[in-house]
Parts: structure tokens; C-alpha cells; sequence
């Protein structure tokens, strides 16, 4: 009898992250129904944010109460979401990997430990400290000489030219990001490392490989699912960091970055930074356009989940 109650008791509780996925896609759809009845599709392409006169009288637009020229469009948020987190994921995992050999394979273990503790500290520390490390010496240091400098000797280079800026901006953001996300896969992936079987690595010795094509040609292909899981998880963090990103983007309002200097916004950093705002609307409907960002955040990133998924599928497949 007890078996049937420890059974019943275990899908209980893996039931629980499932159901709160669930509970929290249905509480955001409810939440912000009539946002996404008055802004339909038009919401997801236009780049039009605007709370209009808070200080006016709210007016009946298409059978929904808002305020005077009030306009809800995000497309200028998902691009800058999704392309900084993509620009992250690009410096973040070549960094990873190579921290991860380095730190298992590069080095005596006795110096390989305090490093290795050191890189698990940095995958602690709260994204607000890398906000204001951002602010106060990154954004100075790449505005004033960096930038500068790379948009002179890259002015060929589509999206590297033009005008560098004062240091906010999607570069800067998706620097902080990388460098937020690189502990978090390095960590893993040297633990992944250091648990594969020995004997995979000497018999890629005796077939006269070095360390490196021991780890590119038999290590690696071994961690596979390892990679694409904790890719995804440290793309999950990038997509839905906030404070970081809002201290080093310039919370661009309603344009698109022309130049990979241009100050951008993201979508979890606009909420945090128009929320006060949004509360003096009066109709609530601000309130609720926010939450429809929030909602479409956490879409990206179940699609994101599935499409990995995916992969690890079909590569088993094969």
C-alpha cells in the first residue's frame, strides 16, 4: 500500500512545474484579455509604444476605454530581446567551452579548484552588480574609446559603421549578458567534462589525437544534450534579464537599432522601467499591455524550450 502512495506522492510533486508553467500562461492570458482584444496582431509589428494623456479623460476606442492617444506596439522590443540574447549566446558559448577545457584539462587540478570556485562564484552574483559594474565602467569605457575606435576601423562592416554612440546600447547589453551567462555554462560543461569516462579519452590518445582533438572529436560529440540544455538555460536568463540590461541599454523607445552601437530595449526591461507609469492609467489598460508583454516573453521562451527539444530528438533520431 505504501508503494501506490510514494508513486502517486513523486507525480505530484514533477506535476507541480508543468502545472505552474500552465497556471502562469493562463493567469497572463486572462489578465491581459482586453489588452490583447484592442491590440491584436497589430501589437506584435508596430513600434508605436505610447501610454498617451494620462492627464486627459479616457475615451472609447473600438468599444474599449483607454486613454487619449494611447498606442500599444512591441516590435521594437522583441527585436531587441531576441538580438541581443542571440549576439550573448554567440560570445558566450565559444568563452564557455573554452573555459570549461581550460579548467579541466588545461591545468593542474590543484590550481584548477579555486579557479573553478571562482567561476561558480560568478554565476552567483546578483544581475544588479553587473548593472551597475556595467553602468559605471563598461559604458564609459566602450563610449569613450572603444566604440569609437571600432566604428572607424569597421565603417565597411554592415551594422559595425555609423555613429558609435555614448556606450549604451545593444553591444554593451549583450557584453553584460555574456558575461552573466558564460559562468553558467562553464560551470556545467566542466563538470560534464570531468565525468566523462576516461577510457573515451585514451583511446582517443592512442590513436595519436592531442588534448584538443581529444576533446573536439570525442569529448564533445559526448556532450551534446549537455550543450543544447545548458545553451538553453543560459539563454532563458538572457532573454528574461532585466536590471542588467536596463542600466546598459538606453531603453530605446519605438525605433530599431541601426548599428550594433544603438541603444536598444528589452522586453523584461521596459516592463520594469514603464510599470510606474503604466499604474497611473486610470483604465488599467497600460497594466495590461504590460502583461501582454510579459505573456509574449514567456512564449518566446517556451518556443525556445521546444525547438530545442526538437533538436535533441532528431539528433537521437539520427
Amino acid at each position: 500500500m505504501k508503494f501506490p502512495v510514494f508513486r502517486s506522492s513523486l507525480v505530484a510533486m514533477a506535476s507541480l512545474l508543468p502545472l505552474s508553467l500552465l497556471a502562469l500562461i493562463i493567469f497572463l492570458t486572462l489578465y491581459s484579455w482586453p489588452a490583447i482584444q484592442y491590440n491584436q496582431f497589430h501589437f506584435l509589428w508596430a513600434n508605436d509604444w505610447d501610454l498617451g494623456n494620462l492627464y486627459g479623460n479616457p475615451v472609447m476606442v473600438h468599444g474599449f476605454q483607454v486613454m487619449p492617444h494611447a498606442r500599444y506596439g512591441i516590435w521594437f522590443l522583441i527585436v531587441g530581446t531576441v538580438v541581443s540574447s542571440f549576439i550573448a549566446m554567440v560570445l558566450a558559448l565559444p568563452l564557455a567551452i573554452g573555459a570549461a577545457v581550460f579548467l579541466s584539462e588545461g591545468m593542474r587540478k590543484s590550481w584548477a579548484a579555486p579557479l573553478s570556485l571562482f567561476v561558480d562564484l560568478l554565476a552567483s552574483i546578483p544581475s544588479v552588480v553587473y548593472g551597475l559594474w556595467g553602468y559605471a565602467v563598461l559604458v564609459p569605457l566602450l563610449g569613450q574609446h572603444v566604440y569609437p575606435a571600432m566604428a572607424h576601423a569597421l565603417f565597411f562592416v554592415p551594422f559595425f559603421g555609423g555613429e558609435p554612440g555614448s556606450g549604451y546600447g545593444l553591444l554593451t547589453a549583450s557584453l553584460v549578458l555574456t558575461i552573466m551567462i558564460v559562468p553558467l555554462i562553464s560551470a556545467t560543461l566542466r563538470e560534464s567534462i570531468n565525468m566523462t569516462d576516461p577510457a573515451l579519452k585514451e583511446a582517443g590518445r592512442s590513436l595519436g589525437f592531442s588534448r584538443l582533438e581529444v576533446f573536439w572529436h570525442v569529448v564533445l560529440p559526448k556532450l551534446r544534450t549537455v550543450v543544447i540544455g545548458v545553451s538553453i538555460l543560459a539563454l532563458g536568463r538572457a532573454l528574461g534579464e532585466t536590471m542588467a540590461v536596463l542600466m546598459v541599454s538606453g531603453n530605446a523607445l519605438n525605433y530599431l537599432p541601426n548599428n550594433i552601437y544603438t541603444p536598444i530595449s528589452t522586453m523584461a526591461a521596459f516592463i520594469a522601467s514603464q510599470l510606474d507609469s503604466a499604474l497611473q492609467d486610470p483604465t488599467n489598460m497600460a497594466v495590461q499591455a504590460l502583461s501582454e508583454i510579459a505573456l509574449v516573453l514567456l512564449l518566446i521562451a517556451v518556443v525556445v524550450n521546444i525547438i530545442a527539444r526538437l533538436i535533441l530528438w532528431m539528433a537521437r533520431v539520427r
